[in-house]
């Protein structure tokens, strides 16, 4: 008797040692469309006996969406022939289709691997599609790229997101951790990151707009691009004083490790007077002075900060270094024919006025010339005491900046 208990065990332990595919499992493998099979796999998939067979779902997912990137790939390989050679006609292909296909693979592998990594019955991990995937999917990640363009010229920002975050996504991913990418760095990663900020924020996501513009201001080539974008999210919803504070930390976090940008030194410094943090700006514009005496922004936001505290003389000293830096920006050519303009004002002697007035016309008109139509800075009325006061009321001069100050 007991020799046939141990016998009827064994037998139902090799029973189910050898079952067979779950009945769940065996209608999505049947599918005939990819369609069909998401939508047995989203209704079924609790019903599946263990990560293996979720595995072997997600991979009839990857395969029925392989074969409408090869049947759309094959026309467009046809048509590149026929162009190629002058023979044969081009035939249409579903582009659209195409690079949904493309997309759905990717996420559908993306799965398939989380269920093929956890370990068998027996503790071990068995990953039986990660290679095979990996191997099939990797050369098609730029085609994301193309549909995400695609998706952005329709306007559909949601569609074009999706696509460019899984191609950033994808670069880093487990299912492709086998892959050498140390023989084709991927240069479009950075670039395509940024357009993926972009979306998820238009998208009103902007913890994932945070994260792809993290990945890329990682590549140098669009370093600035990215910093412009991660420095307006950043000022995004600054509604209360804890909100700017948060902002001022952040960036000073960005400081530590770019302290050379003077981007970010100049929206830091300029944060902490907005903020009435006069002594933290005044710090920072000393330090940026002592290891960098040639820095354009510093010597400009010093002269601004002099300038509204009415200390005219080192507003037009601090003015001048910004400007013999850079004699093209009309800002601070307009502040210096300003601050010029007031110390004359102040002045008794008519001879010292004039040399004033006119060595700040010199400049206000060089501003004039660069901004011709005051898009940059308000050179008229400054410009126009000067012509006043050295060519009097009635100068056509004269009279043409009073026009344009009405």
């Amino acid at each position: 008797m007991k020799k046939l208990m141990i016998a009827a065990m064994m037998l139902l332990g090799t029973s189910a040692a050898f079952a067979g595919d779950s009945e769940p499992l065996k209608a999505i493998l049947k599918s005939k469309t990819y369609e069909e099979a998401q939508n047995l796999v989203k209704s079924s998939l609790n019903q599946l006996a263990n990560a293996e067979e979720k595995a072997k779902a997600y991979n009839k997912l990857v395969d029925l969406a392989m074969d409408k990137v090869s049947k759309e790939q094959s026309i467009i390989t046809s048509n590149q022939m026929a162009a190629q050679f002058g023979q044969g006609k081009q035939q249409a292909f579903d582009t659209l289709g195409f690079y949904n296909a493309v997309m759905n693979a990717m996420e559908s592998a993306m799965a398939c691997n989380e269920f093929d990594q956890q370990p068998n019955a027996k503790g071990k991990v068995k990953p039986r599609f990660q290679k095979s995937n990996a191997d099939r999917l990797w050369g098609l990640r730029t085609h994301l790229i193309n549909g995400g363009q695609q998706a952005g010229n329709a306007e559909n920002t949601a569609l074009a997101y999706k696509n460019y975050s899984l191609y950033v996504d994808t670069s880093t991913h487990p299912l492709f951790s086998g892959i050498d990418k140390t023989k084709a760095p991927d240069q479009y990663l950075g670039e395509v990151a940024r357009v993926a900020a972009v979306f998820a924020f238009q998208n009103k996501q902007v913890e994932n707009a945070n994260k792809y513009v993290d990945i890329a201001m990682k590549d140098t080539a669009v370093y600035k691009d990215a910093l412009n974008l991660k420095l307006y999210i950043m000022q995004q919803g600054l509604k209360t004083k804890e909100d700017s504070v948060n902002y001022v930390n952040k960036l000073k976090d960005l400081y530590m490790q770019d302290s050379k940008n003077d981007q970010i030194f100049a929206t830091l410094a300029s944060m902490y007077g907005s903020l009435k943090m006069n002594a933290e700006q005044d710090q920072i514009i000393k330090d940026k002075l002592t290891k960098e005496p040639n820095n354009f922004s510093a010597w400009a936001l010093k002269g601004q900060n002099e300038m509204n505290a009415g200390k005219t003389e080192e507003a037009i000293a601090s003015f001048k270094k910004a400007s013999a830096i850079d004699d093209k920006n009309v800002i601070i050519l307009t502040y210096l024919g300003f601050c010029l303009n007031s110390k004359a004002a102040n002045l008794n002697v008519a001879s010292e006025q004039k040399a004033l007035y006119q060595e700040s016309m010199g400049i206000l008109e060089k501003a004039k010339s660069l901004d011709p139509n005051r898009d940059k800075a308000n050179w008229s009325y400054p410009l126009y005491q000067c012509y006043y006061t050295i060519y009097g009321a009635n100068d056509a001069r004269t009279k043409e900046m009073e026009t344009l100050n009405k």
